[in-house]
């Protein structure tokens, strides 16, 4: 049974619409485990099977918090609708900041990615989410450079991208993902 009130925990980021609930490592290898019941338990919303269809995000932010204990705040966040009690989706940054990898592109900068569940998309709730997650980094951690590196063919994203003013700085072949195009911001 999930609670109907869960207090918010101090690492919250709150929106209008949304919750950015940290996930801890062991919310993390519960779901990669299957175990989504135990980490609606702990997050106090209900999660929807649909996210185990892209783990690998969990994956990489469990690998990234067991090499390195700073990672935790920017480890992957649950996106929760509150007034529904339920998480629509996730956001996580990749790194710390300034890892070795962009500074090709920019010095003190961090790459993050989210991710909307199907019946939840084309609401805004990306863009709130992702205007979030950069007002937290940069009030909390005074960074102002963000990466976003976004499949070609995922529109919806490159409109995400234009409307907060990300420009392309180059092109990288994922592993998983394949052909992706690299977006940096420059907040001011």
């Amino acid at each position: 049974m999930i609670p109907d009130h869960n207090p918010l925990p101090i690492n919250d980021i709150i929106t209008p619409r949304l919750v950015l609930r940290l996930m801890e490592g062991e919310d993390l290898s519960a779901l990669l485990a299957g175990q989504i019941a135990d980490v609606e338990q702990r997050l106090g919303v209900r999660i929807p099977g649909e996210v185990l269809d892209h783990a690998s995000s969990f994956r990489f932010g469990l690998e990234q918090l067991e090499a390195d204990p700073l990672y935790r705040p920017w480890s992957s966040r649950a996106v929760i609708l509150p007034g529904e009690n339920r998480m629509i989706g996730h956001v996580r940054f990749h790194t710390r900041p300034d890892p070795d990898y962009l500074r090709k592109y920019a010095r003190n900068a961090v790459e993050f990615g989210y991710r909307i569940f199907g019946n939840d998309r084309g609401k805004g709730y990306a863009s709130e989410a992702v205007g979030a997650i950069m007002d937290w980094a940069r009030d909390t951690h005074d960074i102002s450079q963000f990466v976003l590196s976004i499949s070609p063919d995922n529109v919806p994203s490159l409109g995400i991208a234009r409307k907060f003013g990300f420009v392309k700085v180059g092109e990288e072949m994922d592993d998983i993902d394949g052909m992706e195009h690299v977006f940096l911001r420059v907040a001011g």
